[in-house]
């Protein structure tokens, strides 16, 4: 018993870590929970005298089953109706998930890394969040260092191709506050202020009726999209402020029960990427300040 109990203190104080590998993996709070419990049953049945370093030995189990299970979750997600966006994470504890920094964890790099292979996004995660040397990288994928620096590379080039420079966590707040009292008021010029040229809204429901199945890309377009919508979206609506994937979310209630989370990412130029979420299953661990 004692022995498991060593097992169960040292699994417990990496948890954090292996949790934020696995959710940077998979977008998805739920399959990194089911990953990171996949991993406490096989470090259970692991003879682990003979382990040098246990630390190591986790990270590389996690981000092996995630890198699997992102495989089988790309085959789900193709069936998924509308647009499909990650699962927001509460990061108003832990801001960076067990991590050495918070790279990979906002919305637009988590979209962003959708397009690697699962060995670029592992090498991706691996390095730029969690800064592990080249090395023990090449160990984790059973790869080679070049290999992995060319991973690595490409990850970043690709990243850095697409990705604007991100707004400050305080401009982010505010033009999302714009946004909500904008929205809600139907002031569509007042919209129009707030957003940057090729702004996309996107709305995840899996199917759900009255939700939006294709992305409004322009900032008339989705202008006259949120507008259309106001004079019945938002009665009776509550809103109150998350922190998810560290950046600040509205969380929107009615008859006191959470229905939607909305977010934007945002750069100097303004909104680009307006995100409503509505799939029950991905936004019932959205905490609110108490």
């Amino acid at each position: 018993m004692a022995d498991l109990d060593e097992a169960a203190a040292v699994f417990t104080s990496l948890r954090p870590r292996l949790f934020g590998i696995a959710y940077r993996m998979l977008s998805s709070v739920a399959e990194a929970e089911d990953v990171v419990q996949d991993v406490w049953l096989r470090w259970q049945a692991t003879d682990r005298d003979a382990v040098v370093n246990p630390a190591a030995f986790l990270a590389t189990t996690t981000t092996r089953l995630a890198i699997n299970a992102l495989q089988s979750a790309r085959v789900r997600r193709e069936t998924y109706i509308g647009p499909w966006l990650p699962e927001p994470v509460d990061t108003s504890a832990d801001p960076y998930l067990g991590a050495e920094r918070g790279e990979a964890l906002e919305f637009a790099a988590l979209l962003l890394m959708e397009r690697l292979t699962p060995n670029e996004r592992a090498a991706y995660v691996l390095r730029e969040a969690f800064d592990y040397p080249y090395a023990q990288i090449a160990d984790i994928l059973q790869a080679t260092e070049p290999a992995v620096r060319q991973l690595v590379s490409r990850a970043r080039k690709h990243m850095a191709g697409e990705k604007r420079a991100p707004a400050t966590a305080a401009a982010q707040r505010e033009l999302l506050t714009s946004f909500v009292e904008a929205a809600r008021t139907g002031d569509m010029s007042g919209l129009e202020r707030l957003f940057a040229a090729d702004v996309t809204s996107y709305s995840d429901g899996d199917g759900a009726a009255r939700v939006s199945r294709r992305p409004v890309v322009g900032v008339g377009r989705v202008a006259k999209f949120v507008t259309a919508v106001a004079g019945w979206f938002w009665i009776g609506v509550d809103v109150e402020w998350a922190s998810t994937n560290g950046q600040t979310s509205a969380v929107l209630r009615r008859d006191g029960k959470v229905f939607a989370v909305l977010t934007v990412n945002a750069s100097a130029d303004g909104i680009d990427q307006v995100m409503w979420m509505f799939n029950p299953t991905k936004i019932a661990g959205v905490s609110l300040p108490a």
